[in-house]
């Protein structure tokens, strides 16, 4: 008979039978603003506070949602959610009380301007809004609907023929001035050619960016250096710090970087306009804003600021690979255009496609969030969260073009991994979620959009102003 099996400790269980419990409560209370940074995802709590450094995705992302619930953003952003959990298993050290719900208490707490209209009912012994709650329950079953109907697995040949057709624009800019010589007409055809090339670089991308093309994160990370590094001279790590930030917590102020020109420069959102204005700050006359900003904002963003920060952040943060995909771009441009301009041509075209290009992002980038709520994080469910903060511009042929597909801005939030092309597929069923718990849904013409970032500025400097001037 054979002897019976030597029994191996299975540290999995070990870890289950010394399993701690938790309330919300003690979560909330590691937040950061001590030393401990504790999450919440799926009941399960996580100790996040030395992990956060090696975090993959940038420390100051993960830290956001530092003592909240991080379910929503977590399946959002990962696309191989049970690798990443096998390496989150070190970071476990127990699980929300049985009594506890699974729905964070302290989540859409007043003050919360909210978009729900005529709900007002509350569970007993906890302070969500019912709406909100089931509205965060039928996401994530929207959320499972669209994985099974496959929108979240990419069209390759899509991908192929927009990187195809960067490339062409790219040759035709270099054949013109080659064919037709570098005096005014095919010079301007030239940087006009060159800006459309990085702009659209720009879109693309922000797809292998957010591990929208490929099914595992090294492939889309390689091209994304590629596209970002040897196509447009920009580092990956820095749009990944910057851009994942934004998307956890858009228009939240001091965690999303795109709204970093609050206060220094504009006055962004009623809510921090009116704060700025009661504490009797004026870095700038801000009541004058929607003037300035055609000088300050979408001419000068990449030539005066962009493209010289870049390269403090690679060199301060040592990203040496980013580095070399940089100067693989720089060096590919001034060899390709020094010979056909001298070195005064090619400077003068250089800053001329980075101005032409930083007027395309900054337009584009800013039509739908600038005009939406900016405040501080009030712990707001996901979905509340992003619908908030974001806005679409009608479905065209030519504004998908032209914006990247970032006209479905509220489709892209919500399913930041989704592949561009299937968003208008999903926009019908985010339009019948919204419908039914009363949110708006927001979309306008290309051109209003554009004119609401001006609007909404003056709005907010002028509310600025008459905190300033009697509050």
């Amino acid at each position: 008979m054979a002897p019976d099996p030597v029994q191996t400790p299975d540290p999995a269980s070990a870890q289950l039978r010394q399993m701690r419990y938790f309330t919300w409560e003690e979560v909330a209370q590691r937040s950061g603003r001590e030393k401990e940074r504790w999450l919440v995802i799926d009941r399960k709590v996580y100790n996040i506070s030395d992990f956060i450094r090696r975090h993959p995705g940038g420390s100051r992302v993960i830290s956001h949602y530092a003592g909240q619930d991080a379910t929503d953003p977590f399946v959002a952003f990962h696309i191989n959610k049970g690798l990443v959990r096998k390496y989150m298993n070190s970071l476990l050290i127990g699980e929300l009380a049985p009594e506890q719900p699974s729905f964070e208490p302290t989540k859409n707490l007043p003050p919360w301007e909210g978009l729900f209209k005529g709900w007002g009912a509350t569970e007993k012994n906890s302070s969500p809004c019912l709406p909100q709650k089931a509205l965060t329950d039928e996401f994530r079953e929207l959320r499972a609907t669209v994985e099974r109907m496959g929108l979240m697995k990419a069209n390759h040949l899509f991908f192929l023929f927009y990187l195809l057709h960067i490339l062409l624009l790219d040759v035709a800019a270099w054949l013109t001035l080659w064919i037709f010589g570098t005096s005014l007409v095919p010079f301007t055809l030239c940087a006009v050619l060159l800006s459309t090339v990085q702009a659209q670089a720009g879109w693309l991308q922000h797809d292998f960016g957010h591990l929208s093309v490929f099914s595992t994160s090294t492939w889309n990370h390689l091209v994304h250096h590629f596209v970002i590094g040897h196509l447009k001279g920009a580092p990956a790590s820095w749009w990944n710090h910057m851009h994942f930030q934004h998307h956890a917590k858009p228009n939240c102020f001091r965690k999303d970087p795109d709204i970093n020109m609050h206060p220094l420069f504009f006055a962004l959102g009623k809510v921090l306009s009116v704060e700025l204005g009661k504490e009797k700050k004026k870095h700038m006359p801000y009541n004058h804003q929607h003037k300035y900003f055609f000088l300050i904002g979408p001419p000068a963003l990449l030539p005066l600021y962009f493209q010289w920060y870049i390269f403090y952040f690679v060199v301060q943060r040592k990203k040496w690979v980013d580095l070399a995909w940089m100067l693989s771009f720089y060096a590919r441009v001034f060899f390709t255009y020094m010979p056909l301009l001298g070195l005064k041509g090619f400077l003068c075209l250089f800053f001329i496609v980075r101005f032409l290009e930083s007027n395309w992002f900054v337009w584009v980038t800013q039509m739908n969030h600038i005009p939406m709520h900016i405040d501080h994080d009030r712990n707001v469910d996901w979905v509340s969260t992003q619908l908030q903060a974001t806005c679409n511009v009608h479905q065209s042929a030519f504004n998908n073009w032209f914006s990247g597909h970032l006209n479905f801005q509220i489709e892209h939030h919500l399913f930041p991994t989704m592949p561009r092309h299937n968003y208008h597929k999903v926009a019908p069923l985010v339009q019948s979620l919204c419908a039914k718990y009363g949110i708006k849904y927001e979309s306008k013409p290309l051109l209003t959009a554009f004119a609401d970032i001006v609007y909404s500025l003056k709005e907010s400097g002028q509310l600025w102003l008459d905190a300033y001037l009697h509050q």
